[in-house]
């Protein structure tokens, strides 16, 4: 895909935010600074302009800042990490409803505190930061202008979520990997890819491979550079490269080389491989939930 001046421009200033929050987190030495989906953010808002994404600035800063708060919460009750990650995507659908937004980050942002177990209130105040400044961008930039304003929840869309996500928190549990219970990355993907109109087999193999594949890249950078910063400076760009290559625009796959950076040891090193199969599983359910609704319809039509 080509890119304008306009695009290199949003590109770098973008690339520079995430780089500027991880070197605060590198000057304070603090990890819960490192907001990965602000990775994904970024790029949704600032570089590719999503509209569903910019249509509503001030959401901007309530949708992933009320479900950060709400995975802060649910991380201190004394339950297990499977059942915080339920009851926490269970509050974010019903906080999205009543918000009548549709920003698939949000639920990263509300799954972050439970992975890394966040503790102190940094990391609310980061996320409040963040947030608040790209709704600034946004309104700036003027993208949102003409946009259609946002609608509510399909209740299928959210009953389809809430099975799929209980079926795999299920499935990981009981396989003994309650760590890949959540992760956020792929829930983006899922929830925007269950919303389309259409969903074909070419773009869910192509959102696979760019999902695995900025998570194997977050993986084998932070293994050979320990320097949170330059390990940030180094993955980004090749996660655009990546992107480029796939001819794609994800911006959740931005998200993957920030979540390397903070995630616990038992799930570090397993992370390529858990994105695959979640992004499989996931990705593979929207695909055949498409093609058995169209084979319906088919007979129908017929009959």
């Amino acid at each position: 895909m080509s890119l304008t001046k306009r695009d290199v421009r949003d590109y770098l200033i973008g690339f520079a935010l995430v780089l500027i929050m991880v070197g605060i987190a590198t000057w304070l030495h603090d990890y819960e600074i490192i907001l990965p989906e602000i990775g994904a953010l970024t790029a949704g808002m600032w570089i590719y302009h999503t509209p569903t994404w910019v249509s509503q600035p001030f959401k901007i800063f309530l949708a992933p800042s009320g479900t950060a708060v709400i995975g802060f919460v649910v991380n201190q009750l004394p339950i297990s990490y499977p059942e915080k990650v339920g009851i926490t995507l269970l509050l974010i659908l019903l906080l999205l409803n009543v918000l009548r937004s549709t920003l698939a980050p949000s639920f990263a942002t509300g799954l972050l505190p439970i992975i890394i177990n966040a503790t102190h209130w940094s990391f609310i105040l980061a996320i409040f930061a963040f947030t608040l400044t790209l709704m600034i961008g946004v309104l700036l930039q003027g993208h949102y202008k003409g946009l259609p304003a946002g609608k509510p929840l399909h209740y299928q869309h959210m009953l389809g979520f809430v099975l799929a996500a209980a079926i795999w928190v299920g499935a990981v549990w009981v396989a003994g990997y309650p760590q890949m219970a959540g992760i956020p990355p792929v829930l983006v993907v899922f929830f925007e890819a269950s919303q389309l109109p259409s969903y074909s087999g070419r773009l869910a193999l192509q959102q696979i491979i760019a999902l695995s594949g900025a998570a194997t890249i977050g993986v084998l950078v932070h293994l050979v550079i320990a320097s949170w910063l330059l390990s940030a400076l180094i993955t980004l760009p090749l996660v655009f490269i990546l992107l480029q290559l796939l001819r794609i625009k994800l911006p959740a796959a931005y998200a993957f080389p920030l979540l390397a950076l903070v995630l616990p040891a038992n799930m570090f090193h397993t992370l390529p491989i858990a994105a695959t199969i979640a992004a499989c599983y996931f990705l593979g359910a929207v695909f055949a939930y498409r093609k058995l609704a169209a084979l319906r319809g088919l007979a129908s039509e017929n009959n």
